[in-house]
């Protein structure tokens, strides 16, 4: 769930940098951004808005796996160091082959009851856990929970997902650029954008139209994570044999107090316990009830 929302932080954040570079690498060389773009109908701005949109994408989906691993302040194991660990990293590489995969770095982290799958390539992926969710789940559970990692490793979701948030930075950038054509026209005139405050107001309008349709095309992308959860729950009741361990994890985590999450995080709803428009995961009772009517020939 953290991965979900780093991962949209670091996309807005690079598509506003490069937003920023571009505006001013033209302002340097003279180049009207915003009067070229408008130049021969919208073909040049649907194209400037699909490179910048799949660039902050992709700029985020190489960039998700290191800078999980540092925020989180995930210490990766490989089983010698203790018991637990040992467990942990046999279990993840009996699932990944069971997948077909190649075995994911295993990390753990201090934190609230979680675990997570990150990377921009299915075969060098990162998995961690909690310490919190090692110490209150029973290895059944948590293997379920593997399974469920796992999962989205094998699906390529933080590809998909990836390739998601492109297209929606397309269409952000791009209706952005259109706003703030149709808002300046109306403000100061066709022929201001010439002028010098009229190419700054421009720009400004442009910032502020995609900080607020990039919030609400946010429900697009979460409403995608929400199927690819139901995804993943099913995956690891295939490659367990059985969706039990997953409904066991599902209905202890609706017993364990959440971690206090910051106020930045709550407003995306990624406890799971509560549906939401902007919440990565489906409600607890709405993933439980899908995998227990799951057809009876789920397995392996």
């Amino acid at each position: 769930m953290k991965r979900i929302f780093l991962f949209l932080v670091v996309n807005i954040a690079a598509v506003a940098m490069l937003t920023i570079v571009a505006t001013i690498v033209c302002g340097f060389l003279g180049v009207d951004l915003a009067a070229e773009l408008g130049e021969g109908g919208y073909a040049p701005l649907l194209i400037f808005s699909f490179i910048f949109g799949m660039a902050g994408s992709v700029i985020s989906l190489l960039m998700s796996k290191t800078l999980v691993k540092t925020t989180m302040k995930c210490r990766t194991i490989d089983g010698t160091e203790g018991e637990a660990e040992r467990w942990l990293v046999t279990t993840v590489e009996d699932l990944a082959r069971r997948a077909n995969i190649k075995t994911p770095e295993v990390a753990i982290y201090p934190g609230a009851a979680n675990a997570f799958a990150t990377g921009a390539f299915k075969n060098s992926a990162l998995v961690a856990v909690s310490t919190d969710i090692m110490g209150q789940m029973t290895r059944e559970e948590l293997r379920g929970v593997l399974g469920h990692e796992i999962s989205h490793v094998a699906n390529g979701d933080m590809v998909t997902m990836g390739i998601t948030q492109g297209v929606v930075n397309t269409f952000v950038i791009f209706f952005s650029h259109v706003a703030a054509q149709i808002i300046q026209g109306a403000l100061n005139g066709k022929e201001s954008r010439r002028s010098r405050g009229g190419y700054g107001l421009y720009h400004v309008i442009v910032m502020v139209m995609q900080l607020a349709l990039g919030f609400l095309s946010s429900i697009v992308v979460m409403w995608y994570s929400r199927r690819r959860e139901f995804a993943a729950d099913a995956g690891s009741a295939r490659l367990i044999g059985t969706p039990a361990p997953m409904i066991a994890a599902l209905r202890r985590l609706g017993n364990l107090q959440p971690g206090v999450l910051p106020d930045s995080l709550k407003a995306f709803g990624i406890s799971g316990k509560h549906a939401s428009l902007f919440a990565s995961h489906p409600s607890l009772d709405d993933r439980i009830n899908a995998l227990m009517n799951l057809p009876p020939d789920t397995g392996v």
